[in-house]
């Protein structure tokens, strides 16, 4: 069964991560919501506050298959200044294990050169930090083991991107069936 870590910073955008970890688990993926504090709860960028499953500290990044960054500010940036959690990004991208972002977050791939040569996308103001990458439109992009998405208007689709990519085309049409999409 496929582990996936969603990551929450202060000021994240709550329907980017939560529609994920919903779609996920929903699918009974193991999903866990991450801090990247000390503290075990975490407040959105609209002030909704949730409380978390883990702490950065314990992850156990060997039995993870995907890391997930949902966008939102500053909880972009609280994300990309978060060293131990970019060290994993970095090192998730080397082995070719899935990392995926979306909204503003797609943004912290494109400023580690992770998007040249591929296809991505992001909120269009953030288009412009997808460093080398095929910029596209669509609601989420999959390129090799990298998945985007543009905001929170296409967090369902990105949800579903992430499904097809762990459990395949026909779990993810099942689920858009069962959720009515």
């Amino acid at each position: 069964m496929s582990r996936v870590s969603v990551f929450f910073a202060p000021g994240f955008e709550e329907i980017e991560a939560l529609t994920v970890v919903d779609i996920l688990r929903r699918a009974a993926i193991d999903v866990d919501m991450v801090s990247i504090t000390e503290e075990d709860k975490v407040t959105g960028s609209h002030k909704i506050t949730i409380g978390m499953d883990k702490l950065l500290k314990d992850v156990d990044f060997e039995e993870t298959d995907m890391i997930v960054l949902p966008g939102g500010m500053p909880g972009t940036t609280n994300l990309e200044a978060c060293e131990p959690l970019m060290e994993q990004v970095g090192a998730f991208y080397e082995k070719g294990k899935y990392i995926a972002a979306i909204c503003a977050a797609p943004s912290i791939f494109g400023h580690r050169g992770m998007l040249r040569g591929k296809a991505a996308c992001a909120n269009p103001g953030f288009e412009s930090h997808l460093d080398g990458a095929d910029v596209k439109q669509d609601p989420a992009v999959v390129s090799g083991h990298i998945i985007t998405s543009r905001g929170m208007g296409t967090a369902i689709p990105f949800a579903l991107a992430i499904l097809k990519e762990l459990q395949g085309e026909e779990a993810m049409l099942q689920m858009k069936k069962n959720i009515i999409y």
